[in-house]
């Protein structure tokens, strides 16, 4: 007897697909609809579990573009803390698709935020959308202003010459300004400005709004950048605090990750060359290791590993055996990695002052929430 199920391949099957595998080797990615080359220029962004793939790309033999490097001199590390390296250009964490489409209008003039500056420790500059990036902020306005300038010149260099993007979904729970619905990476107060409930508001997107931010962000780019290809994956990193009043922290966080699930593929169904990649399902599926840390919510190198063999796998067509993909940096051992790992820069973080790896804001003084 013949039925449709008897032409789908082995991935189809949870005997064949799953069971019949080691854990470590399960991948849910099957072959991308495009592939990458050495010559594709990538452009990555998102929440912090993104900063775990711009490292990796190079080892990989895939070109990772930085539009807004630092100065020669800094150090490694200081240039990260300044939130140079972790993605293409200095945006720090984008974590929700509105946060997104709005950078995408701020650098081409057709959104002015009317909130665009904060107040910080000592008179200090805080720019509202990086609140992080500077360490104890700007120290004037025309400093404020110049680098802002220089960031939106990347944004654009970024949008305008990639021929991959690559953006990693976070969140879905947001605030913004009431009176023109700006959309800040954390709530005034945390890490500069000032929560004022008449000002600002707490929002939940759904999944139609998710959905219509990265369409209306695919079809900006593809008027500037016509063959430009788009990967969209979710991040598996729960929320490290709510501020829904309904829900626990857990309940609240399979919400916004279900919504985020389901908007990419309603996204990538209705656009060309765009993609779904299951970073998602690699960490948090019971099929695989346990791959999170103590707290139970940083991911180990060993998840990450896992998640950026299926990645070649799908996009390169090049597998690799587990022991020899590593982090870009093979001299690293196994503890640094997992304190590497551990040292993403998450603004997220700022919500939680008892979080254990927490890091002091800059004035010294953590932030209540």
């Amino acid at each position: 007897m013949s039925h449709p199920y008897r032409q789908q391949g082995n991935e189809a099957f949870w005997s064949r697909g799953v069971a019949a595998h080691d854990p470590r080797d399960i991948n849910p990615a099957l072959p991308a609809p495009f592939t990458l080359s050495p010559r594709d220029k990538i452009v990555t962004a998102g929440s912090c579990f993104a900063q775990n793939i711009s490292p990796r790309l190079p080892g990989m033999g895939l070109h990772f573009l930085v539009t807004e490097p630092a100065h020669p001199i800094f150090p490694a590390a200081l240039a990260a803390r300044f939130g140079y390296g972790l993605f293409s250009a200095r945006y720090g964490n984008l974590y929700t698709a509105r946060q997104l489409l709005q950078l995408c209008d701020r650098v081409y003039g057709m959104f002015q935020p009317r909130e665009d500056v904060w107040s910080g420790q000592d008179g200090a500059w805080i720019d509202p959308f990086r609140p992080r990036i500077q360490p104890r902020g700007f120290l004037t306005a025309q400093e404020y202003e110049a680098d802002r300038d220089r960031h939106f010149a990347a944004v654009r260099e970024a949008f305008e010459t990639m021929d991959v993007f690559i953006f990693t979904l976070g969140l879905t729970e947001c605030w913004r300004a009431r009176a023109d619905g700006a959309v800040f990476p954390l709530c005034p107060g945390v890490a500069g400005g000032v929560y004022d409930p008449a000002r600002h508001e707490f929002h939940n997107f759904t999944v139609d709004e998710v959905m219509a931010d990265l369409l209306r962000f695919i079809d900006a780019i593809r008027r500037r950048n016509p063959a430009c290809r788009f990967i969209f994956t979710v991040s598996p990193v729960p929320l490290v605090a709510t501020a829904r009043r309904d829900a626990h922290v857990m309940v609240a966080s399979d919400y916004s990750k279900a919504v985020l699930r389901v908007a990419a593929q309603m996204a990538v169904a209705q656009r060309e060359d765009s993609a779904y990649f299951p970073a998602y399902e690699i960490i948090t599926s019971a099929a695989t290791p346990h791959y999170f840390a103590a707290d139970q919510r940083s991911v180990t190198p060993a998840g990450v590993d896992h998640v950026m063999r299926c990645f070649a796998a799908s996009f390169t067509g090049h597998s690799a055996p587990r022991e020899s993909f590593q982090a870009h940096d093979a001299t690293m051992d196994r503890l640094a990695r997992m304190e590497e790992a551990m040292r993403v820069d998450c603004d997220e973080l700022a919500l939680d002052p008892d979080y254990p790896h927490h890091t002091p804001l800059p004035s010294g003084r953590d932030a209540p929430i």
